[in-house]
């Protein structure tokens, strides 16, 4: 399936706030960057885990941002799998690719009335530089390739689906609505088709 196949290069179990999450990471990734799966319960054992695909976001993440719902869906991603089973793939991808100082510096645009793609745009980026094909590696070396996936991004289960692995189902998440993210759900939903229920953000 994939040219270059990664490995696990190490297996760590680590305590978290409300159980214990396995750390994987990995070598021969095709990007080289240190990308990380996090297992939960018995997914071993189950034919389609639950898997989040989940790129960095420092700012929502960490520091709880009011401009995204990032921080809203790994924490719901987490809370979902220590019940039911599942793999988080956290990806070093922040910014949607750009990077963290880009990244500000496309906020700093927003603050002007430029929506999130907009930016993006004016910085010389495309709306998204993410690439999947990493993960593809990941769940090849967990010996995954049957998912339910969880996600509002279309273009996710897309581009996994292209790089052969079997997504039986599509889950989304919850939506996340704080003042100062409204733009940006409507943004991602108008223009590039997440799925979020728009209903309850136009009446707010």
């Amino acid at each position: 399936m994939f040219s270059k196949k990664a490995q696990i290069r190490q297996i760590v179990q680590v305590p978290l706030k409300n159980g214990v999450g396995t750390f994987y990471t990995f070598k021969k990734l095709i990007d080289k960057k240190e990308h990380l799966a996090i297992g939960f319960g018995d997914w071993e054992r189950q034919d389609a885990p639950l898997v989040r695909v989940h790129s960095e976001c420092l700012t929502g993440d960490v520091f709880a941002s009011g401009k995204c719902d990032c921080g809203e869906q790994v924490q719901e991603a987490i809370s979902k799998m220590q019940i039911e089973g599942g793999i988080l793939l956290y990806l070093r991808q922040e910014g949607r690719g750009i990077g963290l100082y880009n990244k500000l510096d496309a906020y700093a645009l927003q603050m002007d009335g430029h929506d999130t793609y907009e930016s993006n745009r004016l910085l010389g980026f495309p709306d998204d530089l993410r690439n999947y094909a990493v993960v593809g590696q990941m769940l090849n070396a967990l010996n995954k390739n049957k998912i339910k996936l969880l996600t509002n991004n279309p273009d996710k289960a897309h581009q996994l689906k292209a790089l052969g692995i079997d997504v039986t189902e599509t889950i989304s998440t919850g939506v996340f609505l704080k003042a100062a993210n409204k733009g940006y759900l409507q943004t991602k939903t108008l223009k590039t088709g997440h799925r979020i229920n728009l209903e309850g953000l136009l009446s707010c």
